[in-house]
């Protein structure tokens, strides 16, 4: 109960759950007892210290990793965690864990009187059966209790009650439930996955989000002009646009009737129900370009500057300019913003790690443009100037990519990525070099005359941010800024260096004749969000405080931090393309599919099409949401329309109703998919 506290006070968290995690801390404080007054004197001395020391290391590493890596770990990705090398980052975590020593010292106090006053607080411990005996039932009677509470009427988008039947949404689950709930769900549902309460009831939801339901935007607008009503010559006859649906031939209808599955037949029903975006004017404006897709380690779009960065701002202004564009946190930070970038759908928001698993299982990913582009002829690279984290050699291999990425002891190996060592060649430098990454792989794709996809994943951007090796070598260009050192050292390594690297990409994309016929897109992987002063100091205005952001505590957030830059510029586009849809992460394959004319089925995606008619959506991580028409905010369950925007009460609860349902589906779709392999049903044979 005491460490529950500690967490919830620390974390800045409701305390209005508070009688849910009590009694769920009892029953295991009295399980515990129970299992210790069986032992013998001497076992049970060392037991209740041993447990005692365990579980307050456990809040206190919760805690730290929820600091710094934005989540908690559940013990089912522990592995991950390992497997990660988080001693890579060692300087972050004793920096961090030193800003922490006030609260740790607070989890430690019980566990060190413990130890102290042992025998006065204890006396000498006995096997007593009968003891033991009415701690195991109070136990079962705390446990029942909690369970009783968590099934009240609470009210809210996301209860107790549903909270405690998910194996997502952590957060809330610590929150709600608390730590050890959580810790205690995740180990169960490893044994027994909770069950599924899929409604198959889409009525509400059928062609929402369509230009037919009002949600619309007309797509882009670039010059905005408008013809004369009466033109004295007759005009040119225009060209007539294909607004076709961008969809595929699969009887999803007749799946869902004939699959076993039921998860497969609730997909399939979804789907079908979802209401598909339109071929538009830019549908096939790039077919047969080559394609470069860059994702930036921490990157912000408030960092770009016409004379630090022109490169970045020329792409940024030159291209499509999306205007209302956003790079909302989920689960596991880069790991995430590459699951929505690449796949075109949230992560779950829980273990398993989504990118991670579709390695794990090879499951299909049909849409991914490695995939897509890799069917049709072209050569598939993809780079990661780091090692092998969040497994990705098998997660970006099973997308289709020829992976290349740092291997500890294998430098020279041509399937590796080499990557900048010290002068002895034993350690390998960091954070390394963006633009050394891109000058050791172009020649890769440039020299072959075929058609190709490349994917670079940077890492100079990554935090903690200070005077590296990477900002180093721009500290003079941002030594004057009216900034932090902090501010100046984030500009240096996450902004500057991704633009010099692009500028030299361009540049060999020039000379080998090339550039005209290469799409370019490049955006975040997620903002900088352990260092939200950073951002405030960039934008010129607050956005709420570090440890909220990092913590993703999103009721005391200004969502305007997420606010980002997406680039899709090439140089065969004659003038910019405004376009001002609310727009995210899981847009960018479908809009990239059309502009390329790429066969998908836009229904089976979460994200769509930024240049369709369809309406703009952007899902936050606490289920908090954005639409063209207005801002829903989950804490408060309140609807700000947007500016212009005229709603009655009654068509503004059927749309929140109605969106709810749908953002619901979209998050919780994403796991449907990758565990039952279900593009793999559908399109298996196909590809």
């Amino acid at each position: 109960m005491y460490l529950e506290l500690v967490l919830h006070f620390y974390m800045g968290m409701e305390m209005r759950y508070a009688p849910v995690y009590f009694a769920f801390s009892l029953a295991a404080g009295c399980l515990f007892s129970a299992l210790i007054l069986v032992l013998p004197p001497r076992a049970g001395d060392v037991t209740i210290r041993v447990a005692a020391g365990l579980v307050t290391l456990l809040y206190g590493v919760e805690l730290v990793a929820k600091s710094i890596l934005q989540t908690y770990y559940p013990l089912s990705i522990l592995g991950t965690a390992s497997g990660n090398r988080l001693t890579d980052y060692a300087n972050v975590i004793a920096e961090q864990v030193a800003v922490m020593v006030p609260v740790l010292a607070l989890l430690l106090l019980p566990f060190v009187l413990l130890l102290i006053f042992f025998g006065r607080i204890i006396g000498d411990l006995h096997p007593n059966r009968r003891l033991a005996g009415l701690a195991l039932a109070a136990a079962a009677a705390f446990h029942l209790l909690g369970v009783g509470i968590v099934h009240l009427p609470w009210q809210g988008d996301l209860t107790p009650g549903a909270l405690y039947q998910m194996d997502s949404a952590i957060d809330d689950q610590a929150e709600q439930l608390g730590l050890w709930t959580m810790l205690r769900l995740d180990v169960q549902h490893m044994i027994i996955p909770p069950k599924s309460n899929l409604s198959n009831d889409f009525s509400a939801i059928e062609g929402l989000g369509s230009s037919d339901d009002g949600g619309g935007t007309g797509g882009a607008d670039s010059a905005g002009s408008t013809a004369p009503a009466e033109p004295e010559e007759p005009a040119e006859e225009e060209p007539v646009v294909d607004t076709s649906p961008n969809v595929m031939d699969v009887d999803l209808a007749a799946l869902a009737e004939s699959t076993s599955s039921d998860s497969v037949a609730w997909l399939a029903n979804y789907f079908n129900s979802v209401a598909p975006t339109n071929k538009n004017e830019y549908t096939g404006m790039f077919e047969g370009y080559n394609v470069i897709q860059v994702v930036m380690e921490g990157f912000s779009g408030y960092a770009i500057d016409p004379e630090l960065t022109p490169t970045l701002y020329k792409l940024a202004h030159e291209g499509f300019v999306f205007n209302n564009y956003y790079t909302a946190l989920h689960f596991t930070s880069t790991s995430n913003g590459e699951c929505q970038t690449l796949l075109g759908l949230y992560p779950q928001n829980g273990s398993p790690i989504t990118m991670k698993r579709t390695g794990e299982l090879g499951t299909n990913v049909y849409f991914s443009l490695a995939q897509q582009l890799g069917r049709l002829g072209y050569q598939v690279y993809g780079y990661h100037n780091n090692q092998n984290m969040y497994g990705r050699h098998e997660s970006h291999t099973n997308l289709g990519y020829t992976w290349k990425q740092y291997v500890p002891g294998r430098n020279d190996d041509p399937d590796t990525l080499t990557c900048e060592e010290n002068s002895s060649g034993t350690d390998r430098l960091w954070p390394q070099r963006d633009k050394y990454m891109m000058e050791i792989s172009v020649d890769d794709y440039l020299s072959s005359d075929a058609p190709f996809h490349v994917y670079y994943l940077t890492v100079s951007g990554h935090t903690r941010y200070g005077w590296n090796r990477v900002a180093n070598q721009y500290k003079d260009l941002v030594s004057e800024l009216p900034y932090s050192e902090t501010t100046q050292a984030y500009v240096a390594a996450a902004a500057i260096e991704v633009d010099r690297a692009l500028e030299y990409l361009i540049q060999r994309l020039d000379e080998a004749g090339k550039l005209e016929n290469t799409l370019i897109i490049a955006t975040g992987d997620h903002i900088p969000y352990s260092d939200v002063d950073v951002i405030e100091e960039l934008a010129g205005k607050e956005f709420g405080t570090s440890e909220a952001l990092s913590a993703i505590n999103e009721s005391s957030i200004d969502f305007d931090v997420y606010k980002n830059t997406l680039i899709m510029w090439s140089a065969s586009m004659e003038e910019p393309v405004e376009v001002d849809k609310v727009c995210c992460q899981v847009d960018i394959l479908p809009t990239v599919s059309n502009l390329l004319g790429l066969e998908y089925d836009s229904r089976m995606l979460a994200g769509s099409d930024i240049l369709s008619d369809s309406e703009g959506l952007v899902v936050f991580s606490s289920r908090c949401w954005k639409t063209d028409r207005g801002f829903y905010n989950r804490f408060t369950q309140t609807f700000t329309p947007a500016e212009g925007v005229a709603m009655t009460a009654e068509e503004q609860a059927q749309y929140v109703d109605a969106m709810k349902q749908l953002v619901g589906y979209k998050l919780d779709s994403t796991a449907h998919i990758v565990e039952n392999d279900f593009y793999d049903i559908v399109f298996g044979e196909a590809g």
